[in-house]
């Protein structure tokens, strides 16, 4: 709740990304320190970068395509977070850092638009993870009874982006095998509702749209899926 102050339209782009980040860290503690380098992959406006800081004490990179990095290091420096959190802007298919840079990556709410092909994981974030280290992923999804059914059930409210909302076990099967991958775990998150509720409370465009097929689409039929890899 100490967050709340910043569940508005100024940094909110969707349903409450500090409820599903909190869940997930909450399951997967990262024991971090000021020498640790977190990669934060989809930040927007650098919301989850603050929480990630925050929580943890490490260094956050918050990386989005999006929003512009000197757009995001002017609210890092009325944060005071200026020497915590680094902003990036860069293609994840195209990541320029150094292999096993990161102790961890925590993605909230964007790993969906650019990740959902078979190799990406492992090609092209695996690779900047260190042996040990964590990748926490939050993503909208469908529940895995509709698997396959996306188009009927999510295309009035999503239109063409209806593609991109996947099951559990779907994920799972496209974050793919390695050697040096540990495990892979995915599961429904169990903030749902209070992420949707909270981001339906604001008035804007985007969220009066959704708040029209909450009830009948969003309910449901869709959840947020978490997905967890060790290296």
């Amino acid at each position: 709740e100490k967050y709340s102050e910043y569940f508005n339209n100024d940094f909110l782009m969707g349903p409450n990304s500090i409820r599903l980040a909190d869940e997930l860290l909450s399951e997967y503690p990262l024991e971090m320190n000021a020498d640790s380098k977190i990669l934060d992959l989809g930040c927007g406006t650098g919301l989850t970068s603050l929480f990630i800081a925050r929580e943890t004490g490490a260094v956050v990179y918050a990386n989005d395509l999006w929003i512009k990095a000197d757009e995001n290091l002017a609210r890092f420096k009325r944060w005071g977070m200026e020497n915590q959190i680094i902003p990036i802007c860069e293609d994840a298919n195209c990541l320029n850092f150094e292999p096993q840079f990161f102790d961890a990556l925590i993605s909230i709410d964007s790993y969906h638009y650019f990740a959902g092909k078979e190799g990406f994981f492992t090609d092209k974030i695996l690779p900047f993870i260190k042996k040990g280290g964590m990748v926490l992923i939050a993503i909208p999804g469908i529940k895995e009874k509709y698997e396959g059914r996306q188009r009927e059930l999510l295309g009035e409210w999503l239109g063409e982006d209806y593609y991109m909302f996947h099951s559990c076990s779907w994920w799972r099967n496209i974050i793919g095998d390695s050697s040096d991958i540990e495990y892979v775990k995915t599961r429904e998150l169990n903030n749902f509702e209070i992420a949707w509720e909270e981001w339906l409370k604001l008035n804007n465009k985007f969220a009066n749209g959704d708040r029209e097929y909450y009830d009948t689409v969003i309910k449901p039929y869709t959840n947020f899926v978490g997905i967890a890899v060790k290296k």
